[in-house]
């Protein structure tokens, strides 16, 4: 009598192989750069940190897409959602940079025009002198050389600058600036603003040198000289103020220069003592 095998109705078990993590690091990596690249993109002078992102999340974006069309990863609207985003920012970008730059360059040419304002206009082109009010006629000299006592400077935005004659001056018992030996003199400088805005008169600085050597001349101060210029000069006035230096005995001249602001150039009167 034979045996016969009997055969299980089940299947052998096959084990089956792991299943790999999906790797959608890089997609979410992509969504989230590219939305903080377009949202720096809206502020211009960020353009720098979204044209940065911007170039991040579109490699991660589409390296993020290709590992989802070879199965690595499940999320690829995720990942080219963010090199949309990625593509976004850059041109955001490209238009910061465009807006930043142009605004500066106005804001350099606007400067640059305010300082060729205030340059002192050429005597040729000035006109008919004007009565600067200090008994003397005015004379519009070249900027470039020493003005006499009286002659007045004019700057392209119409504010004028006069400086008389030096008069000797005796300062008082408790004057500061003055030295036993040497000879003060008073020089009046007079600012009348004939533009259209206000003037700061508080910018107004005056110096001088003495002699063929050019020494400094340290200025007086006392209770009549010495105040200096203050307050605003408004359009259509003058303002006037006496200043005191103090010279060698044997100075035959005094240069006196006189800076209206930080945004004029100097104008210097060459007086005789």
């Amino acid at each position: 009598m034979s045996q016969t095998q009997q055969q299980s109705p089940y299947p052998p078990f096959q084990p089956q192989p792991p299943q790999r993590a999906a790797r959608n690091g890089l997609g979410t990596a992509a969504l989230i750069l590219g939305v903080i690249g377009a949202l720096s993109g809206l502020v211009p002078f960020l353009f720098w940190l979204a044209g940065i992102l911007g170039v991040v999340a579109l490699i991660l974006g589409l390296t993020g897409r290709g590992r989802a069309k070879r199965g690595e990863a499940t999320n690829k609207g995720v990942a080219l959602a963010g090199a949309v985003l990625a593509l976004v920012s850059l041109g955001l970008a490209v238009f910061g940079a465009y807006t930043t730059f142009k605004a500066v360059d106005d804001a350099v040419d606007e400067i640059n025009k305010s300082v060729s304002d205030s340059r002192p206009k050429d005597p040729k082109a000035a006109g008919d002198a004007k009565d600067s009010g200090t008994g003397t006629d005015d004379k519009k000299a070249d900027a470039g050389k020493a003005l006499e006592a009286g002659d007045s400077v004019v700057y392209d935005d119409d504010l004028t600058v006069t400086v008389s004659n030096a008069v000797a001056y005796a300062p008082s018992e408790f004057a500061a600036g003055h030295s036993k030996g040497k000879h003060a003199y008073k020089v009046t400088v007079t600012v009348t603003n004939d533009s259209k805005k206000k003037f700061d008169s508080a910018l107004v600085t005056a110096d001088a040198r003495a002699g063929k050597d050019g020494v400094d001349a340290e200025q007086v101060f006392d209770e009549k000289v010495g105040t200096g210029f203050d307050g605003t000069i408004l359009p259509g006035k003058k303002a006037t103020v006496v200043y005191a230096f103090d010279a060698p005995a044997d100075a035959k001249n005094l240069t006196v220069e006189v800076t209206p602001s930080f945004e004029y150039n100097a104008s210097q009167w060459d007086l005789k003592l």
